[in-house]
């Protein structure tokens, strides 16, 4: 059994309390800690979990913690985790700067502990069944447009709605960044609200990436384009969409959609899968395999080293939406 702590209990740490508490046959959830006093007690009292008084108190008692504070106090909290060689599940984005993400980086390297990056939509099961289709993409547009919500806006839009799709796009392509152009706008926070990036990569791939706090309804769809294929994810409402074509031979099926590329070509036939799609939580999922990691010894899925990847994309955004906003 996996003794761990929760550090944060505002609203993302509230659901990962609950779902700690539910799974009690893998851990055994020691209490939380909260700087809020009076929050605090009123989340004890709602989940029945000890409240203790101090970060440092909490840790001593536990195996690992799952960091779920505000951005801000994220490098502080997990460091004095990880200087206690205790095992951390560190929330998205990892930290505020670059320069705190490296530093934990090294405390991590050095402790030998296990770390891993609450990149949530890793764990979305649409996103898995779309992934064994996916080969060598070179165009991929994203939308993620969310509703105004004041939680989160202590940082830009870029690390608290684009980063998921920076995850995964870096998950996916694997190569090197050539070229960023961004732009973006603070409409109404001091941080900007909607962004827009174009990343060319190493390998010849463009994502082109837009992000929005401020848009009157949610979506949250990417569109992966390949030789052959194009593959639909839409992470808000865990489904997908998988149009593939292949050579025709022999005389096709009356009902086949086909596709006439010339006389000199082979025809194409267009195929259409949408597979059945579990509707598993995803922080579920993501908070056991992180136990997973740290008792059965299996491959951490979202690394620290991940977490810096998209951390570092991320400001190179920020650094060419100043340029632009300066101007």
């Amino acid at each position: 059994m996996l003794k761990i702590g929760v550090a944060g209990a505002g609203h993302l740490g509230k659901i990962h309390i609950k779902i700690l508490k539910g799974l009690s046959e893998l851990y055994d959830l020691i209490g939380f800690y909260d700087q809020d006093f009076n929050n605090a007690k009123l989340v004890e009292d709602e989940f029945g979990v000890k409240s203790f008084d101090s970060i440092e108190s909490l840790i001593d008692q536990v195996d690992c913690v799952a960091v779920v504070t505000s951005t801000l106090s994220h490098f502080q909290v997990a460091k004095l985790a990880v200087q206690a060689r205790k095992h951390v599940f560190i929330e998205k984005p990892l930290t505020e700067t670059i320069e705190e993400a490296k530093k934990l980086q090294s405390l991590i390297l050095e402790a030998d502990v296990i770390a891993q990056v609450g990149h949530v939509e890793r764990f979305n099961p649409a996103f898995i069944a779309a992934k064994k289709h996916l080969d060598r993409p070179m165009f991929i547009e994203t939308h993620r447009l969310a509703q105004f919500n004041p939680r989160g806006t202590d940082v830009p839009v870029v690390l608290d709605l684009m980063i998921h799709d920076l995850d995964i796009i870096l998950s996916v392509v694997k190569s090197g960044v050539k070229k960023v152009s961004a732009s973006g706008v603070a409409v109404i926070s001091d941080t900007h609200d909607i962004a827009n990036a174009r990343v060319e990569f190493d390998n010849g791939c463009v994502a082109n990436i837009t992000a929005s706090r401020i848009s009157l309804k949610n979506m949250r769809k990417t569109r992966f384009f390949q030789r052959d294929a194009y593959i639909s994810v839409d992470f808000l409402n865990k489904e997908a969409e998988i149009f593939e074509m292949e050579d025709v031979s022999g005389e096709p099926d009356p009902f086949d959609l086909i596709l006439d590329l010339g006389t000199d070509k082979p025809k194409k036939k267009i195929t259409l899968d949408k597979p059945d799609i579990e509707n598993s939580n995803a922080i579920e999922q993501e908070l056991v395999s992180f136990h997973d990691c740290v008792i059965k010894h299996k491959d951490t899925l979202v690394t620290i080293d991940d977490g810096v990847s998209a951390m570092e994309l991320a400001h190179r955004i920020l650094d060419e939406m100043s340029k632009v906003y300066l101007k």
